[in-house]
């Protein structure tokens, strides 16, 4: 299952490959077969850079996608933990969006209605500034700890609330003695490369405790090679899930799923459960999970997508600069920083704009490019903003009408 498509040399490259990549990391029983490679990107994507030569000169690796036959999970098969650096710095933030924030309170609202989160004990693994547990406290009265190295006290997006502590560290198993009634994790388990052990450890602290639910949130990978979205692959995502391959890794280690499903416009995977006093048979009632013969097959289509999506970005801007028309891209996260990388686009682009203001002033890794508050557009009128999630569309028109732009709006 090649990915053929090579690049110019001053971009990163997606370049063929193909063979056995070793034993794999979520189930440790298939052999992860290589389908996809790109060569020269970031290695950080949300780092917070002072200077345009720092970003520019930021350490580069190689990403090949590995994809395991047994049981659907995908990996970085070259992927260097030392690489991806997180911790003071690290702005990963989303809930300056005024959508992403209604979406987050309305899922800490769900959480607590569905698993009777009222004066309980909460847990948030990889809780960033700590939006989430806050939320879950502050709204069902819960007492709550979070655990992330990048978690910032002096952070105003994440105010104190009453019976809620942080731990600024990497969870690990000297951690495992924490006890809660609901166990959560979000966007996180894309950063850890051997899901297994982290997993386990996790359900160790809540093993025999039927009492507890256990939540997870990661990104869905199925839909990212339907769509050869190539900007979603990056390097601090070492490990990419499916449904069925999530619910896979739980089940196998010893949790009851009881919930899966589909959120955030298709994006994310939600996945909840309970420590089974047994090892869990597979659930009839979770459509989603069986999916192993649709991922082998979104595998072998995403090595043809993900080159035509590339040139057809790289098409369009073109375009753009032939024709002289300015344009500016919406979100300088992560999906930025691979689609600059794998596109190129210095020549089209004039301007990258992003609404959370920590990152105003800053420069995006590999290519160097200053990050403005999104008010700048009003000086610098762009013909057309590119939107990085289109899940942000109408509230980035809103705030264009504000400015009194009519800019067309091409979502990737």
């Amino acid at each position: 299952m090649p990915s053929a498509h090579v690049q110019p040399s001053s971009m990163a490259k997606a370049v063929p490959t193909g063979g056995p990549a070793g034993r794999c990391p979520s189930c440790q029983a298939g052999e992860m077969q290589e389908f996809h490679r790109v060569e020269g990107i970031p290695a950080n994507s949300c780092l917070l850079l002072n200077d345009a030569e720092q970003a520019r000169a930021y350490p580069r690796r190689d990403l090949v996608l590995g994809f395991c036959p047994a049981c659907g999970f995908i990996a970085n098969t070259l992927f260097q933990a030392e690489a991806a650096v997180y911790g003071a710095g690290y702005e990963e933030t989303q809930g300056f969006s005024r959508h992403f924030a209604g979406y987050l309170e309305g899922l800490a609202r769900r959480m607590i209605a569905r698993w009777n989160l009222h004066g309980r004990d909460v847990l948030e693994i990889g809780c960033g500034k700590g939006r989430f547990v806050s939320l879950l406290c502050e709204l069902g009265g819960n007492r709550g700890i979070g655990i992330d190295p990048a978690y910032d006290p002096a952070r105003a997006d994440a105010p104190p609330v009453a019976n809620l502590r942080f731990i600024r560290d990497f969870y690990g198993e000297n951690y495992a003695h924490l006890q809660a009634d609901f166990v959560c994790c979000r966007h996180t388990l894309e950063h850890i490369p051997q899901p297994r052990q982290f997993v386990g450890t996790i359900l160790r602290g809540v093993a025999g405790r039927r009492d507890v639910v256990v939540f997870f949130d990661v990104p869905d990978t199925l839909r990212v090679l339907r769509e050869g979205a190539f900007w979603d692959i990056y390097y601090e995502h070492c490990s990419y899930f499916s449904p069925g391959s999530l619910a896979r890794l739980f089940g196998g280690l010893g949790l009851d799923v009881t919930d899966l499903e589909l959120d955030y416009d298709g994006q994310y995977i939600l996945l909840a459960g309970r420590p089974a006093a047994a090892p869990p048979l597979p659930r009839a009632d979770l459509p989603l999970a069986d999916d192993l013969d649709e991922l082998q097959a979104a595998v072998a289509e995403f090595a043809v997508a993900c080159p035509e999506k590339i040139r057809h970005w790289r098409e369009r801007l073109d375009e753009l600069a032939r024709g002289g028309r300015r344009a500016a891209i919406w979100g300088s996260g992560s999906k930025c920083v691979a689609f600059l990388s794998a596109v190129g686009g210095a020549h089209a682009v004039g301007a990258v704009v992003d609404v959370n203001p920590h990152r105003h002033g800053k420069f995006l890794p590999g290519s160097g490019r200053p990050i403005h508050p999104p008010r700048s557009l009003a000086a610098y009128r762009p013909d057309v903003v590119i939107v990085m999630n289109p899940v942000y569309c109408d509230e980035i028109r809103g705030d264009l009408d504000k400015m009194g732009l009519s800019a067309e709006m091409w979502p990737l």
